[in-house]
């Protein structure tokens, strides 16, 4: 994973794998690079989805060590959410290791197990995972704060496969304009609507400029017909017990076969960022000449 003749030193390649990851690059172990039993394994592998039709993952949420998307008895319950509490604690302490400069600006976010398989899922077209596009979470805003998502490919023997398309300098320079970005950063953030209540009775989350316009992008582009068939990809395959970071929000990318996936999810503040530059935010707010969210929050 390191390039040759790297220096020894535990804070220089940490700041390294940090400068892959912020370039839109995918950081690859072939095996987990965290302990992860293979009696685990074996128990999520024998698990099946809850038939909820809001779920399509099981999550798990650790500040709450709570499981959704799971229905069954309250002893598989039980050992489900044991066993996702370790795999998360596991990853939190390696991500911590391997990325120290984002320790001070480091939140762990939900977990997922993927048990269905990728290729052939008849989904909305927003909820599609074959169609290339960048993350945002409708009710976890990040303002600015960026997407870090870790995966393992569980699965004993079949190959995750994706397709990832090009930089998100490159991608903002092509389609932010014609998405609306001007539109977003002249309306701003949902401060002013962020106590009116929706209909199940949750509050609007706080969302910045950024926000708003990064969902909307997500689903703009699972609309472009002429980005999907024209843009530029490149095809990955991740191979049993495979192990890859990277940067979600600014990597487009689509997954188009596997079953049996692990992922942990971690927020990372821009003001830990060693290039935030380059950062999504980044770059959509050099493009509008504008703030897209407050310092505060960045």
């Amino acid at each position: 994973m390191y390039p040759r003749g790297f220096a020894e030193d535990a804070r220089e390649r940490s700041r390294w794998c940090c400068e892959q990851l912020e370039a839109s690059r995918v950081l690859y172990f072939p095996r987990p690079p965290f302990e992860f039993s293979d009696n685990d394994r074996d128990f999520l592998i024998s698990q099946r989805r809850s038939n909820s039709s809001v779920h399509k993952n099981i999550s798990y949420r650790p500040a709450r060590n709570m499981i959704r998307g799971f229905e069954g008895s309250p002893e598989v319950l039980e050992r489900l959410t044991s066993v996702m509490s370790n795999y998360s604690r596991a990853v939190e302490n390696f991500v911590r290791q391997l990325l120290s400069p984002y320790d001070a600006g480091f939140k762990l976010d939900f977990a997922s197990f993927r048990p269905i398989e990728e290729e052939g899922r008849a989904l909305p077209i927003h909820k599609r995972n074959d169609l290339l596009h960048v993350d945002a979470f409708p009710s976890r805003p990040t303002h600015g704060g960026r997407i870090l998502r870790v995966f393992t490919n569980i699965h004993p023997t079949k190959v995750r496969v994706w397709n990832v398309g090009e930089e998100f300098s490159v991608l903002a320079e092509h389609q932010a304009r014609h998405a609306g970005l001007a539109r977003f950063a002249a309306a701003g953030d949902t401060t002013r609507w962020a106590a009116i209540p929706r209909a199940f009775g949750a509050p609007i989350p706080h969302r910045s400029a950024y926000d708003r316009f990064m969902l909307h992008f997500h689903d703009y582009l699972k609309e472009n017909a002429t980005y999907q068939t024209g843009s530029p990809k490149t095809r990955m395959e991740f191979p049993p017990m495979a192990t890859w970071l990277v940067y979600t929000d600014g990597v487009p990318h689509s997954v188009l076969g596997g079953q049996h996936a692990l992922e942990q999810t971690f927020i990372i503040s821009r003001a830990a960022l060693v290039a935030p530059e380059v950062s999504p935010i980044g770059v959509l707010e050099k493009l509008c000449g504008r703030p897209l969210a407050a310092a505060a929050h960045s």
